[in-house]
């Protein structure tokens, strides 16, 4: 039995990953911010439902004593930590001359030092149990295109690209794989926040910003963060061991690279 690890699984992305990777038969181990620990048990029960064993872990992604204790705790009760997915992310609409230095270290300090600290403490577990292991990013469309008013996320999620590259080549001779998932439009929280942010700075309704750019999606609608979980679903599986050090898009055809 392998073990997962999903950080900011208490909604949107990152619970539907965990909730696809419980049925794909790995135990999972959930993570968030303590203020997300309510709907945080909440997913762990839901797992736990599904016949595997799971635990609810309370962090901050941005911390390092934080993320160490993540990953310890996690091959400690579970028994080992064989995926990770560094799924936690903020995000931040704002014209890039409204932005202050401390709302850059902010969205930067989760996106990707916490990204840096979940591939790297999680490596070092992968390497001590020595049976390789998957590291999966949470990037963005984002991470291959920069975005008006998006400026400062679109650094953040370039970051994690060029992370998870070198990272791939650096841990190969550890059988660690490591990729990202490059989501566009998906209908969760987060994007509600996107849409309301530019709305106001851009004098729209409610769901207009969201319309507009959903407009660009080839497969006509905006995604589920069940079909981000498909693609993690497959990186976190057999069936990628040759597929390392790529930041795939999952956008319906918004992006072509």
């Amino acid at each position: 039995m392998t073990v997962a690890h999903v950080t900011g699984a208490a909604r949107g992305i990152g619970q539907a990953i965990a909730t696809r990777l419980a049925e794909d038969g790995h135990d999972v181990a959930v993570s968030d911010l303590p203020s997300m620990a309510e709907a945080l048990e909440e997913t762990r029960s839901k797992l736990e439902s599904t016949g595997v064993r799971a635990i609810a872990l309370t962090g901050d992604v941005s911390d390092h004593d934080s993320v160490r204790a993540l990953v310890t705790d996690t091959a400690t009760q579970l028994g080992s930590l064989d995926v990770m997915v560094a799924n936690a992310g903020i995000a931040q609409t704002k014209a890039l001359l409204d932005v202050t230095p401390e709302e850059f270290d902010k969205v930067l300090a989760v996106n990707s030092r916490g990204a840096f600290l979940c591939y790297t403490e999680a490596a070092r577990q992968m390497i001590d149990q020595g049976t390789g292991g998957k590291i999966i990013g949470a990037a963005s469309i984002a991470a291959h295109k920069g975005f008006p008013l998006l400026g400062v996320y679109c650094s953040s999620k370039f970051a994690l690209r060029a992370l998870t590259q070198a990272a791939a080549q650096e841990w190969a001779p550890h059988k660690i794989t490591v990729n990202a998932y490059c989501p566009g439009i998906v209908d969760t929280t987060m994007w509600e926040e996107i849409d309301h942010d530019l709305g106001e700075i851009n004098h729209m309704g409610k769901g207009e910003s969201m319309k507009a750019m959903a407009a660009g999606i080839t497969l006509g609608r905006v995604s589920t963060g069940d079909d981000v979980a498909k693609l993690v679903s497959f990186l976190a599986g057999p069936d990628s061991d040759y597929i390392t050090g790529q930041s795939i898009l999952v956008d319906g055809g918004m992006i072509f690279v």
